[in-house]
């Protein structure tokens, strides 16, 4: 099946998010895109997913950190790209677009400083939001938009 999604259909154009599938920060994070993407554009996998290791490989990223959400760009195509920490998260306001697009004015903050306050989050998000057993499993209405 990952070898059908790495050639061809919405993968390979739609923005695709990876998350912590056992995080209750990233869990909330992904519900949240699924009801604000109303053009439909979002795809998602988890980074403990086999899709998500192959595609952090082959762009020079450790698999093994969990401590970011990253949004591939060009999936499959020679313009691929991931965006991970603050540029993801800015990235996916701009996707939604609306007030939410109101997030991208972020990146008038230095990089440092966004990744820094990111981090800090991210080190503390099981001990405030939960973490899982398991990766989330998607309501049936949106299975087709998980790779993994």
């Amino acid at each position: 099946m990952n070898a059908v999604l790495e050639n061809q259909g919405p993968a390979a154009t739609n923005p695709i998010v990876l998350y912590d599938g056992v995080c209750g920060l990233c869990n909330r994070l992904t519900q949240f895109l699924l009801r604000h993407d109303h053009k439909d554009r979002l795809r998602f996998a988890s980074l403990q997913s086999n899709f998500a290791e192959a595609v952090l490989k082959r762009n020079g990223l450790d698999a093994r950190d969990l401590d970011t959400v990253c949004v591939v760009l060009n999936h499959g195509e020679a313009g691929e790209r991931v965006l991970t920490r603050s540029d993801a998260v800015l990235y996916l306001g701009k996707e939604l677009g609306g007030i939410w697009s109101v997030g991208a004015w972020g990146r008038i903050l230095p990089r440092w400083f966004r990744d820094g306050l990111y981090r800090l989050v991210a080190r503390n998000r099981y001990r405030v939001f939960g973490k899982y057993d398991t990766c989330m499993l998607p309501e049936p209405r949106h299975r087709a938009k998980f790779l993994d």
